[in-house]
């Protein structure tokens, strides 16, 4: 992990290392909220029970707040994980009714709440980016 990386990858893991532990705790409203929401923009997991949904969930922030916070993860492990993450919140953001604005993708006051997890996405693709002009730098010859 370079200098230049930790303090991202400090902040965006330990936010998400938290909010998967609180989920962890969540009751069964919460877990109700937030499956109808994610299964309504991803159908396959209407099969998943709300509780089961939430447990799952939790188990994969804190899963990848972990890997974040760790130096023996790689920079575009951690980025790639991120996006993909981050990725995923978003798409439910913009597509479940009443969290934008109609005809824009800018937040209702219900949505505000979910689209500040584009900052994530903007983390995810820079840790990307660190990690994939390092390696193709690393690969140029040297001149003697």
């Amino acid at each position: 992990m370079k200098l230049r990386n930790l303090p991202t990858r400090l902040a965006t893991g330990a936010f998400i290392l938290h909010s998967g532990l609180e989920k962890w705790r969540g009751d069964e409203a919460t877990a109700q909220a937030l499956h109808g929401m994610a299964s309504g923009t991803f159908p396959v997991l209407k099969g998943l029970r709300p509780t089961e949904f939430l447990r799952t969930l939790s188990v994969g922030e804190i899963a990848l707040g972990a890997a974040l916070l760790s130096p023996t993860v790689s920079t575009g492990v951690a980025g790639a994980a991120l996006t993909g993450f981050s990725g995923s919140l978003l798409a439910t953001y913009l597509r479940t009714p009443g969290l934008t604005k109609p005809g824009s993708v800018w937040p209702t006051p219900d949505g505000l709440g979910i689209s500040k997890d584009v900052w994530m996405l903007g983390i995810g693709l820079g840790l990307l980016a660190d990690a994939l002009t390092r390696s193709a730098a690393e690969k140029l010859p040297t001149r003697s």
